[in-house]
């Protein structure tokens, strides 16, 4: 059985369809993240699958049970950490555990809420109102919470955004060390970076998941690599290139970057095409595709 199943999940707001026909299958203990930026579908994807939002048509189960028939029992069994800080500002930290312990009518709650503040490191600050605390650090009371009843399934919907590095480095900790004891955790993100920390992703654009697996085989499945050149005229290469070959280079500080499935070739016809111009290549390489590469193909193709 897996831990979250999805079979052609769709959600439409009027004219908008914000999820076209998800289908997933996650299994038990792993960490899986949808990709993309805002708009994606990510968002209504997540709350459908926490019972917050009502599909309009295909289906979803949490550890075997029916989101649309079983809410209660599903909820029961999952945690939930929302993009907006959704926690009340003026209980302290310890009080809004315990709030959260009694709705979930956890018993002997006390031992629990003193490890994971110790693992959020917010033991100092137990007594500290929660609207007092930084932006980080309210991050973490919000995992706190959503861990007090022992989820098995962790739902996060973009969990770092807006959140400074050195917290967002401690986030990504946690999550790690909560994956390694075995919760499934099925987080959103628009950060390209993070989606190879989690063991699957799902690129998703326009309310589609237009790539499916491990980062690698991600990365790996158009069957391209990337043309680094360096040259000192940035502006000037990329318009002779787009006005002179069908490629489309991106311009990243000192260099451009160009996915070709034959980077000899390429560079050739490039070389030879910015030589006429009077521009030089100074430096070139080789690389494998970034996801961020990948996922501009995938859209432009699928918008050409």
């Amino acid at each position: 059985m897996h831990a979250i199943e999805t079979v052609e999940l769709r959600k439409t707001f009027g004219e908008i369809v914000a999820v076209k026909g998800l289908s997933l299958a996650i299994p038990k203990g792993e960490m899986f993240g949808l990709v993309g930026p805002d708009g994606a579908g990510k968002t209504t994807s997540i709350r459908m699958l926490c019972a917050l939002t009502g599909a309009d048509s295909g289906s979803a189960t949490v550890l075997g049970h029916d989101v649309a028939k079983s809410k209660r029992a599903a909820q029961k069994e999952t945690g939930y950490l929302s993009q907006k800080f959704s926690l009340y500002g003026d209980l302290t930290v310890d009080e809004n555990i315990e709030f959260f312990a009694d709705i979930h009518k956890v018993k002997n709650w006390k031992p629990r809420r003193d490890h994971l503040l110790e693992m959020m490191r917010l033991a100092k600050f137990r007594d500290r109102a929660a609207d007092k605390l930084s932006g980080g650090m309210k991050q973490k009371l919000a995992l706190a919470c959503s861990l007090i009843h022992t989820p098995q399934v962790l739902f996060l919907d973009e969990p770092t955004t807006g959140v400074d590095p050195v917290s967002r480095r401690d986030f990504w900790k946690i999550i790690s060390s909560l994956s390694a004891e075995g919760i499934t955790i099925l987080l959103t993100t628009p950060y390209l970076d993070e989606a190879e920390r989690c063991h699957r992703i799902g690129l998703m654009h326009e309310g589609e998941i237009i790539a499916l697996g491990t980062a690698s085989e991600v990365m790996n499945s158009i069957g391209m690599s990337v043309l680094e050149i360096f040259t000192p005229a940035i502006r000037e290469s990329v318009k002779a290139i787009k006005a002179g070959l069908p490629l489309d280079p991106q311009a990243f500080g000192d260099r451009l970057n160009i996915l070709t499935p034959d980077p000899a070739k390429t560079l050739g016809e490039v070389t030879a095409l910015l030589s006429g111009k009077g521009i030089g290549v100074t430096e070139h390489r080789v690389k494998t595709p970034s996801l961020e590469n990948i996922f501009i193909h995938l859209v432009k193709n699928k918008t050409a």
